[in-house]
């Protein structure tokens, strides 16, 4: 990073308690209580957020997209991994 370069931020906002957080955008700012101030003037307006996290950009770490099959194609022959898989006894009712 340039020295008078300020830092990305990465946020996010859960809409309402018992909901994830979700990613909404990024920010600049020189710390992480000035990426909260902002991410909350930028995203949050109209009072729509409960919770802000904010993430120096630097911090995240994302897979490749070419590795796309060598990540997700295991998961296909784990059908342990799938609802369908276990029986569902009458008692137990709607699930």
């Amino acid at each position: 990073m340039a020295k008078n370069e300020i830092p990305l931020w990465e946020v996010f906002i859960r809409p309402r308690n018992g909901l994830a957080h979700k990613h909404c955008g990024s920010v600049h700012a020189a710390d992480e209580v000035m990426a909260i101030q902002a991410a909350r003037d930028v995203y949050t307006r109209r009072g729509e957020g409960v919770s802000i996290w904010v993430v120096p950009s630097s911090a995240i770490t994302a897979s490749d997209p070419e590795s796309k099959d060598e990540n997700f194609e295991p998961a296909l022959t784990k059908v342990y991994r799938h609802p369908t898989f276990y029986d569902i006894p009458d008692e137990v009712g709607h699930m």
